[in-house]
């Protein structure tokens, strides 16, 4: 595997990732208001990983995204074709901040109890992130594949060992603390 396809491998995992950690925390919401009998401090100690990972790695998305528009502002100057494709790209929304900003409504709506409100702000979350937000990724994505070099891989992604072994314990401690029933898995996708 080379150097792009490693960075390519971590950022599809962390999305993945993210999806999932947004995905459980909305089911463990739905279910601990559906249920009176969950563990209301469980449910809230879980929320809070999930919400500190998707912090984490939302706030990477932007700062990726930032550093994009930096590099290809000045790279795609010439360039006017492309140029308009980012910044329509840039201006779309389903920005990181916006995923960040909703989390945040999902978050002050859950206020530490696992009520029918909170679970559907969380699924409102999970919504814009899997539709909103993806389909803005996925365009930016296909943009920078086309014009990226090795170097703007390694500067745009910020992508190293240790963020590497950050995600991944952020997402191991998100997995250490579900709660009975509750599963790191896509939407729709069917428990084995």
């Amino acid at each position: 595997m080379n150097e792009v396809e490693l960075i390519r491998a971590q950022l599809a995992a962390e999305r993945r990732h993210a999806a999932e950690v947004a995905n459980a925390c909305a089911s463990a919401l739905a279910a601990a208001a559906v249920h009176a009998s969950a563990s209301e401090p469980a449910v809230a100690e879980f929320c809070q990983v999930c919400v500190d990972y998707l912090v984490w790695v939302l706030t990477r998305f932007e700062q990726r995204d930032q550093i994009l528009c930096e590099l290809f502002h000045s790279r795609l100057a010439t360039n006017d074709g492309a140029r308009r494709t980012l910044d329509e790209l840039l201006t779309r929304p389903g920005k990181s901040r916006d995923a960040l900003a909703k989390l945040e409504a999902a978050l002050s709506s859950a206020s530490g109890r696992a009520t029918a409100a909170a679970a559907k702000r969380w699924h409102d979350f999970t919504e814009f992130f899997s539709g909103v937000w993806s389909a803005r990724r996925d365009a930016l994505d296909r943009l920078f594949e086309q014009y990226a070099r090795v170097a703007d891989w390694r500067a745009v992604c910020a992508v190293d060992a240790d963020s590497m072994l950050a995600e991944r314990a952020r997402y191991a401690n998100v997995g250490g603390k579900l709660p009975a029933g509750i599963e790191l898995r896509a939407a729709g996708a069917s428990s084995p």
